[in-house]
């Protein structure tokens, strides 16, 4: 099966008065598990039906390939589709729920029958053919729901939410599964979430949406280490956010000084597009898996404090330190072997240069 990349060319959509997409455009590329992620009507499930044929934009195109789809009727355009209700019918047995596609499309009766054989091997599901849904579990029913999306041999695969009825424990599981499978088909897929642990384990990329625009698109390194806007530093997981002004580029390539009303810090930029300059506001985000305890304070990126909460996670502590210039400062370290005393002593947090990314004000 050849695999099919998708472009969207600033694709906009509005519902009344309320403007769901505005003026996206992405690209994703031929056999990429690329992920669709932002808070609660951001814009990513239009986006998705948008790609399944569901919905029409109001201006704009998409392209699967060199095929242009934009008004294709969704049965058109070989694309197969995962709910985030799985929406099997209860009625009906595990078999002819995966077989429902085929018998659409009026394939003959003994092919469909080595088909759905062979589809609910790939997804371990071979056992339970003849059972009812109803007398499967969740993870159970998710699985019979991936091998009849899988069974049409579509090029791409649209997924919306599909493991957000699953416990913590069988969505990793699943999760990896999914990964495994969408690959060993050759498929295009786009996956959409509000989980960024999923996004970050799972893509090969993924974009983060607000208000019906694409923020910024990357690989999981790249949207966790080298966010453009204080949104997606935000939304990528739990950051330090810490106000400052540039004073002036440093003498290492890509590093400005920031003074901040807990001293000098030296950060680096990653919004391409922007060109610093001395005066600007910025804000700087620093990861709490990034600070260091030291028993001095240091020169620059260096805040002092004491420590008010700790919290014992095993494999992690979590600790909070109150700075009288930066606020609450969360940091993290990882295997602790004992948890540091809150015994009102004052802790000083140091961070490495590269760990300091400088982002525009908002």
């Amino acid at each position: 099966m050849s695999m099919v990349p998708i472009t969207v060319t600033r694709v906009t959509k509005s519902f009344g008065s309320v403007v769901a997409l505005r003026e996206v455009s992405l690209h994703i590329e031929p056999g990429e598990l690329f992920f669709l992620l932002g808070p609660s009507g951001c814009g990513k499930t239009t986006l998705l039906r948008h790609l399944a044929g569901f919905y029409t934009p109001d201006s704009g195109q998409i392209f699967f390939g060199d095929r242009e789809v934009t008004r294709t009727p969704p049965h058109l355009r070989n694309t197969a589709m995962m709910f985030q209700s799985y929406a099997l019918w209860p009625h009906l047995s595990v078999e002819k729920n995966v077989a429902f596609g085929l018998e659409e499309r009026k394939v003959d009766r003994d092919e469909i029958e080595d088909q759905v054989r062979a589809a609910l091997e790939l997804v371990k599901m071979g056992a339970y053919g003849s059972r009812k849904i109803t007398q499967l579990s969740g993870g159970q029913q998710q699985r019979v729901a991936l091998a009849r999306a899988l069974i049409v041999r579509p090029h791409i695969l649209l997924l919306d939410e599909p493991l957000s009825n699953l416990d913590t424990k069988l969505r990793v599981e699943m999760r990896e599964e999914i990964r495994t499978l969408v690959k060993e088909a050759g498929l295009t897929a786009v996956y959409v979430t509000h989980d960024q642990k999923e996004a970050l384990s799972v893509a090969d990329r993924f974009a983060v949406m607000d208000q019906g625009c694409l923020i910024q698109a990357g690989t999981p390194q790249q949207m966790y280490r080298d966010p453009r806007s204080v949104f997606v530093a935000g939304f990528m997981g739990e950051t330090n956010f810490i106000h400052g002004e540039i004073i002036r580029e440093t003498s290492r390539n890509h590093l400005w000084a920031v003074q901040t009303p807990s001293g000098l810090f030296w950060g680096r930029a990653t919004d391409e597009s922007w060109q610093p300059q001395p005066g600007d506001k910025v804000t700087l985000s620093i990861r709490p898996e990034s600070w260091r305890l030291e028993i001095y304070p240091e020169y620059k990126n260096c805040v002092s404090g004491q420590f008010r909460r700790a919290i014992y996670l095993g494999e992690s502590a979590q600790y909070e330190l109150e700075s009288p210039t930066a606020g609450m400062i969360r940091l993290s370290e990882a295997n602790p072997h004992v948890l540091h005393p809150i015994d009102g002593r004052t802790c000083n947090a140091v961070v490495n240069d590269e760990d300091v990314v400088m982002l525009r004000s908002a």
